[in-house]
C-alpha cells in the first residue's frame, strides 16, 4: 500500500477514498481509458498498476487479492486475461496520464489516464538488432573486393551505357531547377 498522502483525501474518509480509487481502477480496466482530475489520476496510478502485477503473477492468491477490492467478476477476469497478457513484457509504466483543459464547470484541471497498450520492446532488444546490423554491413564489406573483381571483367558497353545514364539523369535535375527558378 502507498504511503498516505499529507493534506485533505479525496473522499469524506479513507475509507471512501480506498472505494473511490477502486471503482475507478474497475472502469479503467473496463474502458481502458477514463477521464478524471489530475488528482485522482496521479492517485489512481499506483492501485491501477498494482492490480496490473497482480494480474500478471496469474496464481489464485493474486486473483484473490483483485476481487477483494474490484467485486466485478468480469472485470477481475478480463484485467487478468487480455490486460495481463498485453502487459506480460512490460516491465512497469502501464498507466499514462494525459492532461487536458480544465472542466467547464469548476475549472478543475482534468486528465485522461489509459493502459499502454502499445507493444513494449526493451531497449535490450533494440541494442542486439544494432549490433547485428553493424555486424551484417562488415561481413558484405569483407565480400566486396571479390565483387569489385567481377566489376573490372564486366564489358565496356556496360560502363558506357551507365555513363549515358548518369549524363540524362543530371540533364533532367538541371531542367526541373529551372523550371522551379522560374516559376
Amino acid at each position: 500500500m502507498p504511503t498516505p498522502t499529507k493534506g485533505p483525501r479525496l473522499g469524506g474518509s479513507p475509507t471512501h477514498e480506498r472505494m473511490m480509487l477502486n471503482n475507478l481502477a474497475a472502469q479503467l480496466f473496463e474502458h481502458k481509458q477514463i477521464k478524471t482530475t489530475v488528482t485522482k489520476a496521479k492517485r489512481l496510478r499506483p492501485v491501477a498498476e498494482r492490480m496490473i502485477t497482480n494480474a500478471k503473477k496469474g496464481d489464485l492468491a493474486a486473483r484473490r487479492r483483485v476481487l477483494g477490492q474490484i467485486s466485478d467478476k468480469s472485470i477481475v477476469h478480463e484485467l487478468f486475461t487480455s490486460i495481463a497478457e498485453t502487459m506480460a513484457e512490460r516491465p512497469g509504466g502501464y498507466t499514462r496520464i494525459t492532461k487536458i483543459g480544465p472542466r467547464p464547470g469548476d475549472n478543475a484541471p482534468m486528465a485522461v489516464i489509459e493502459l499502454v497498450l502499445e507493444p513494449y520492446s526493451p531497449k535490450q532488444a533494440t541494442v542486439k538488432e544494432a549490433e547485428q546490423a553493424t555486424a551484417a554491413a562488415a561481413a558484405p564489406a569483407e565480400e566486396a573486393p571479390a565483387e569489385a573483381e567481377v566489376v573490372e571483367e564486366a564489358p565496356a558497353e556496360d560502363a558506357a551505357v551507365e555513363t549515358e545514364a548518369v549524363e540524362a539523369d543530371a540533364e533532367t535535375a538541371e531542367e526541373s531547377s529551372e523550371a522551379a527558378e522560374e516559376k
